[in-house]
């Protein structure tokens, strides 16, 4: 069997960010034949300008991002909570990549096999964020694992003071994410990887 490929996002660009932690916890438990690449370009993605969203015009860190969902088998997202919804530099990445305006690229999320977790230092966060996102892959046509749900609450407690996912439920739960989405990626018909040329609407 191939190796199976997973683009790992965080929508935290904080340095000690727990949802980071949570990716790379995830790429320590990846079972054999798995590679989880860890994506740290999230800063450098530039504002979504439509005028820019063209085959030849897109910003370097753009075409870089989609690329490598492209070339992924599947995508795992960490993602926090912000004002009860998706940070901003995570939703404006995920704007970037869901077009083909030109009806000749194809849309790296389309069918895409893709799984969501998040982790959060208050009681209740990163529920209504992970309900967003799945929101968009709604739209994306993605193909969402919808089971088990992973939402870390007082993260603090989950991880250790160097960063390390001690919490054995949290662990077990994680695994049983990433196997998910192993099996999805794994087991993907060829007509799903068909990908569909129809853009996006514009509001």
């Amino acid at each position: 069997m191939r190796e199976t490929t997973v683009l790992a996002i965080s929508g935290s660009l904080r340095a000690d960010s727990y949802n980071t932690a949570l990716l790379r916890a995830a790429k320590a438990l990846a079972p054999a034949g798995v590679t989880l690449d860890l994506y740290d370009g999230l800063r450098d993605i530039p504002p979504y300008d439509l005028d820019l969203d063209s085959p030849g015009n897109r910003p370097a860190p753009v075409r870089d991002l989609r690329d490598r969902i492209t070339g992924a088998d599947a995508v795992l997202i960490a993602t926090p909570e912000f004002n009860y919804s998706v940070p901003g530099v995570l939703k404006n990445a995920l704007d970037w990549v869901s077009t083909d305006w030109s009806g000749t690229e194809g849309l790296p999320l389309h069918r895409k096999p893709i799984a969501v977790t998040g982790a959060s230092p208050a009681a209740f966060g990163t529920v209504r964020a992970q309900l967003a996102l799945r929101q968009v892959f709604l739209w994306t046509d993605s193909d969402l694992v919808v089971k088990p749900e992973v939402m870390l609450f007082c993260a603090h407690e989950r991880f250790d003071t160097a960063g390390n996912l001690t919490d054995s439920t949290s662990r077990r739960l994680l695994g049983e994410l990433l196997d998910a989405l192993v099996d999805k990626a794994r087991t993907r018909a060829p007509a799903d990887a068909v990908v569909d040329t129809a853009a996006a609407a514009v509001a």
